[in-house]
């Protein structure tokens, strides 16, 4: 079952781009990333989804249910995690998670200290002596606090500790166990990387590629790095040889070609002290597709 699906979705502020022919299909019980630079077109197009703005063409469902004419009955059963949170100054953080609880039909007292607990977050706090790690500890609260059948979150660990980015996944695991869905927007490579299973890669408004993280890191390249006993460049003539860099005796690049062909060619350098193949980061994966655009 599909939880969120777009078809040609775009959004233009006047001539202005925002996001261009979205398609997306984000299934029931995954982890989804949305990556992409700042600017890409990643929070326009969860405020499309949240129909906080309305799309300039195309269509958007969660649920099966159209964003456009059904969006309260979408939000129900949705959690979402802006990237910045503001609140008034004058309440308790308590206060805050108790108005937010009436929004959605029974008990969340239990679920509230719980959340609270696990966050380190003191719930007498006004929210005006909070800071901008703790307002989003509140944030987290309320969107979890129903627990929601679907989580969307945008750039979700701005202003977390390490401590508490690693306590903040966990939370996240748990939920997705508990059949969340969750669609997963930042532009740390690191963080999609960790928490989801596949991946959508975002430039300019336009997606560049839908894929599993698997297949993105393990399938398509490996890393190479090459040492040599002196500093010395290597000329290697083939075809899927990415993004090569050179420092010193030391050579890197992304390969995509025939391993195979790549060690026989490697074998002929009498100055080869060490080898090195490994699976990429999606960062080093990540560049290569915004390079390739760009090309």
């Amino acid at each position: 079952m599909s939880v969120i699906k777009t078809e040609k979705l775009t959004k233009y502020y006047g001539k202005a781009r925002g996001i261009i022919d979205v398609d997306l299909d984000v299934k029931e019980g995954e982890i989804f990333g949305f990556i992409g630079p700042n600017g890409a077109g990643k929070s326009t197009t969860i405020r499309t989804l949240l129909n906080f703005i309305y799309p300039t063409k195309g269509k958007a469902e969660i649920f099966g249910l159209d964003c456009t004419k059904a969006p309260k009955e979408i939000r129900k059963n949705i959690g979402y995690l802006p990237s910045e949170v503001n609140y008034y100054d004058d309440m308790k953080v308590k206060e805050l998670l108790d108005y937010s609880a009436k929004f959605y039909e029974g008990n969340y007292n239990d679920r509230i200290k719980d959340l609270s607990n696990t966050l380190e977050l003191d719930l007498n706090k006004e929210i005006d002596e909070l800071s901008f790690g703790n307002k989003k500890k509140v944030a987290i609260v309320q969107a979890l606090l129903h627990s929601p059948k679907l989580l969307i979150l945008d750039e979700p660990t701005g202003g977390l500790d390490p401590l508490m980015q690693n306590r903040f996944f966990e939370l996240l695991r748990e939920e997705n166990k508990n059949g969340t869905t969750i669609f997963f927007s930042s532009h740390i490579l690191s963080e999609v990387q960790k928490m989801c299973d596949r991946v959508a890669i975002i430039k300019e408004g336009k997606i560049l590629k839908v894929e599993d993280i698997e297949g993105l890191t393990k399938n398509t390249f490996k890393t190479i790095k090459i040492e040599l006993d002196k500093k010395e460049d290597i000329n290697l003539d083939l075809k899927g040889i990415i993004n090569k860099e050179r420092n010193n005796r030391t050579t890197k690049f992304l390969y995509n070609g025939d391993i195979k062909e790549l060690l026989y060619r490697l074998s002929e350098i009498d100055k080869l002290q060490n080898l090195f193949i490994e699976e990429p980061s999606l960062e080093e994966v990540f560049m290569h597709y915004y390079e390739k655009e760009e090309k």
